[in-house]
């Protein structure tokens, strides 16, 4: 069930993170392809999953505006080179030192600039009814909050899936 929801969620996922880094949403596409090969043959675990991330894509807009596509493939390569010196030397356990409040405002500043990011998607553009929008982003909360408290299959098929499911259909 898990690697369905990841599956699923993968494209959407990789094609707003190339919206928000400001490049075609086909290079996300594929970068997300080569991640998933890579981590397949070179992954600690068995069932690892890996994708792009949201505070990647935030961090490489100002790059790709002043530089480039190009810069973006160097400093991503600059940036799996970093981890893997920091993975031999063993830093991934200083984590210990850094407070959990610390690491929830970094995640809840991440969560507040990519929503900022997308706001302007849900303005009204040219051709685009609000209606239809603003109605499958509601029912897709709907089906994901309200989803578990069915009884009996509420806690058998995850609601991400569910959603991402119907939303789509």
């Amino acid at each position: 069930m898990a690697g369905m929801v990841v599956a699923s969620a993968l494209i959407p996922e990789a094609i707003a993170f190339s919206i928000i880094a400001g490049v075609d949403p086909q290079v996300g596409l594929y970068a997300s392809f080569c991640i998933a090969v890579v981590i397949a043959f070179v992954g600690g675990r068995p069932a690892m999953i890996s994708a792009a991330t949201g505070a990647m894509a935030l961090l490489m807009v100002t790059l790709v505006k002043d530089y480039g596509l190009q810069y973006l493939l160097a400093a991503s390569v600059l940036t799996g080179v970093i981890q893997i010196i920091f993975g031999f030397l063993k830093l991934g356990n200083l984590m210990k030192y850094v407070s959990q409040s610390i690491v929830l405002g970094f995640i809840n500043a991440l969560a507040i600039l990519i929503f900022m990011s997308q706001v302007p998607e849900l303005m009204p553009q040219a051709g685009s009814n609000l209606v239809h929008v603003y109605g499958l982003v509601a029912l897709g909360l709907v089906i994901i909050y309200g989803y578990p408290y069915i009884p009996k299959i509420g806690k058998v098929i995850p609601s991400p899936l569910v959603s991402i499911v119907q939303v789509t259909l």
